[in-house]
């Protein structure tokens, strides 16, 4: 795979956890009625779609770090949440597991390109 087709795999990743994120905490299966508090969760990944696109190496260090407090999250409640909250956080590991591979992809093909350049 190619590193802009990684880059857009990344982004990609990146949409469908926010999407997912709002979805889930505002319409699917919030935690309890008017907790929208939960959605602002997606706000980080929100801010790094701009760095993700242009393909900065440093953000995608960054998030291959805190891409872990996503998949985190999406395993502690797929084992404690029941009902549809429970299959939507295996969807969120899933999601943050895949972003998380091709994050470290990316960094290790750029860095790869940078020596192999110098």
């Amino acid at each position: 795979m190619s590193i802009s087709a990684l880059r857009r795999l990344v982004v990609a990743l990146f949409t469908a956890l926010i999407l997912l994120g709002l979805a889930w905490e505002l319409w699917l299966a919030p935690l309890r009625p008017g907790a929208w508090l939960l959605s602002l969760k997606v706000l980080p990944l929100v801010l790094a779609l701009p760095a993700l696109v242009g393909g900065s190496v440093r953000a995608y260090q960054w998030w291959s770090m805190l891409m872990l407090a996503y998949l985190t999250e999406g395993l502690v409640r797929a084992t404690s949440d029941l009902g549809p909250s429970a299959m939507l956080a295996a969807i969120e590991v899933a999601l943050s597991a895949a972003a998380f591979g091709a994050i470290l992809l990316y960094v290790h093909r750029q860095r790869k390109q940078q020596v192999s350049s110098a």
